[in-house]
């Protein structure tokens, strides 16, 4: 059996300062970049990303994988024209010189939105179908997705990850290859059903480790042995296009076994729609609530508002002036600033310096005098629950201090989700006071079960805890932008 593998992967910010373009697919900094069908299953096999869960799984069920085009690109501004096409174009011209296949994978997100094409999925599967007819085809997504009708449409399985933070990808990505085996088993589609929420939940309030998405996921398990995929797509609330959104959806034998778990979890989630609240603190506040906890072990304080994994850019600085402001011990990961880690560079290890930090986002930089206390070139392996393996090139880096409050700025963003981070600049985590961090779920991963008590703090950034205050202009009548008051 010839089974297709590919991917193209991006969460979309409607109103990020920055777009995505096709650089960013080459150096997406903790992840892997762009990869062709020569390296593409060397480079990923090790990797956390789906398509090595995907990789693992057909290879032992004994199926021969035939490369196309993998990409992937840190959360940002909508991806342009020039790299959506060319990356289309990779994906299609790779399928059709493939040769005859009996089935393909494909590595999505599901929130990538492109200047032309909003439902950039839907139309990636588009261009798909027009060359690969009716072969089966089985994709994996990222809980985050805005599914469409396209989408379920033009594919015959989804299935996203079952964990934010996402510590599940490669079982995804080895469950959609299952999917997939047993949709060619089958021998015609599965029976499906779609179902969209009227109501979004805040990406907070999205995390499967506590409640009330922890329930949900549990209601969602439940149902789930009745048919051969429910998926939760929570939806990424920056995205201004009709699908954005809460989304479920079955797969089935029957229409009727589809329909019913669908129904099931899109019920359970409309009678607790009260339950999603936002449980945020300003940032003032939670420096001054972190000073007074008293512990041996980290407060954690999460910069939800400039989370990189979220569209931001990295590189805001309310939070870094606030722990500054109050006198705090803290270090802060990170502030993505290339002429700043360039200025630390040529003052080498041990200087003192004026630097004017980050803000180029939104024009608010901090200035000060910062201590240069090691400098690196930003390579190293990650290694938490969530992108352990990963390989990650941040660039020129460095660990600066202004007053007791540490920072590490590097070349490139990446959400703060891994311990590595740290430790590649000499900075044991569980050692310090406080830990502040640009995420705003996924780090719970690898840093809640180190931390005395987890903060999550509202500074500048474009990704609003509460994204209805955002400008929206195209999404679908009748959306609650939040849920309900209880």
């Amino acid at each position: 059996m010839r089974i297709g593998i590919a991917g193209f992967l991006h969460e979309s910010h409607s109103f990020a300062a920055h777009p995505t373009g096709w650089q960013d697919f080459l150096a997406p900094g903790g992840w892997p970049p762009l990869q062709r069908p020569a390296g593409m299953i060397h480079h990923l096999r090790h990797t956390a990303v789906p398509a090595a869960g995907a990789i693992a799984a057909a290879e032992a069920a004994g199926v021969t994988l035939v490369p196309l085009t993998w990409a992937f690109a840190n959360p940002a501004g909508p991806v342009t024209d020039d790299a959506f096409e060319r990356i289309c174009a990779l994906i299609v011209s790779d399928l059709e010189a493939a040769g005859p296949l009996d089935g393909l994978y494909l590595d999505l997100h599901g929130a990538m939105l492109n200047v032309t094409f909003p439902d950039a999925e839907g139309e990636l599967l588009r261009r798909i179908r027009a060359v690969a007819g009716d072969l089966p085809i089985a994709a994996s997504l990222d809980p985050h997705c805005n599914l469409t009708a396209a989408m379920v449409r033009r594919a015959d399985v989804l299935t996203p990850f079952r964990t934010y933070p996402h510590v599940d990808m490669k079982e995804a990505g080895a469950r959609a290859v299952a999917l997939l085996l047993a949709r060619i088993k089958h021998g015609k589609p599965f029976a499906r059903a779609f179902r969209q929420l009227d109501f979004w939940i805040p990406l907070p309030g999205m995390c499967t480790l506590v409640p009330p998405m922890a329930d949900a996921m549990g209601v969602r398990a439940g149902l789930a042995k009745a048919v051969a995929e429910l998926g939760l797509c929570f939806g990424f609330p920056y995205a201004d296009f009709p699908d954005c959104g809460v989304a479920v959806f079955a797969y089935a034998e029957t229409q009727a076994a589809a329909d019913a778990a669908a129904d099931g979890l899109a019920g359970w989630l409309e009678d607790h729609e009260t339950s999603f609240v936002l449980d945020v603190m300003p940032a003032a506040e939670g420096v001054a609530e972190a000073l007074r906890i008293q512990s041996s072990r980290p407060v954690v304080l999460a910069d939800t508002q400039d989370n990189p994994g979220g569209g931001g850019h990295g590189d805001t600085t309310g939070l870094l002036a606030e722990l500054v402001a109050q006198g705090a011990d803290a270090v802060l990961a990170l502030i993505n600033d290339d002429l700043a880690a360039a200025a630390c560079h040529a003052a080498r290890e041990g200087a003192t310096l004026s630097l004017t930090l980050g803000g180029r986002s939104d024009g608010v930089p901090f200035t000060g005098t910062a201590r240069v206390l090691r400098l690196s070139d930003g390579r190293f392996i990650c290694t938490g629950p969530m992108t352990g393996g990963n390989a990650a090139d941040l660039g020129p880096s460095a660990l600066i201090a202004f007053d007791r409050v540490r920072v590490i700025v590097t070349s490139r963003k990446m959400q703060a989700y891994d311990q590595a981070i740290f430790r590649h600049l000499g900075v044991e985590p569980a050692e310090q006071k406080i830990l502040a961090l640009k995420s705003s779920v996924h780090f719970r991963a690898d840093f809640q079960p180190l931390a005395e008590r987890v903060i999550i703090v509202t500074a500048p950034g474009p990704v609003v805890a509460d994204p209805s205050v955002l400008p929206f202009k195209h999404l679908r009548p009748g959306l609650r932008l939040k849920p309900r008051a209880a």
